[in-house]
């Protein structure tokens, strides 16, 4: 689905997605990503749900977000409480939901200039 028709080069928006990946200002992404409106999109090592650990979650914290928005994949899925502590112990919040939702609502959070992070999984055997 596409999200919108145009470009803005100071955030990175996301201007569309489908099961096998993201596009971030235009440019398709098949793999999972970390995102935040004024970084580029980082490779997030992680190809399932169920390869998700605590290390995934810290380099996330390291970048002092308020909220971290979670893309679980086709469907929504909820991180184990032990997987996101250290997130919580710092008061950041973590919304878990599949991958549109997780694409939407980082876009609405981004444009009311917040300091959110997507963090999307990209499950390439799930795109087959």
């Amino acid at each position: 689905m596409k999200l919108h028709p145009s470009t803005n080069s100071q955030y990175q928006t996301v201007t569309g997605y489908d099961a096998s990946g993201v596009e971030i200002n235009a440019v398709r992404f098949a793999y999972s990503l970390t995102l935040m409106p004024e970084h580029p999109p980082r490779a997030w090592d992680v190809a399932r749900f169920e390869d998700l650990t605590a290390e995934h979650f810290a380099a996330i914290e390291a970048e002092l977000p308020d909220v971290v928005i979670l893309g679980t994949g086709e469907r929504q899925r909820f991180a184990h409480p032990r997987l996101v502590a250290g997130l919580a112990a710092r008061r950041i919040g973590v919304e878990c939901m599949d991958n549109k939702a997780a694409c939407r609502t980082y876009n609405i959070l981004m444009g009311e200039g917040r300091k959110v992070t997507l963090a999307l999984i990209i499950d390439p055997a799930a795109a087959r």
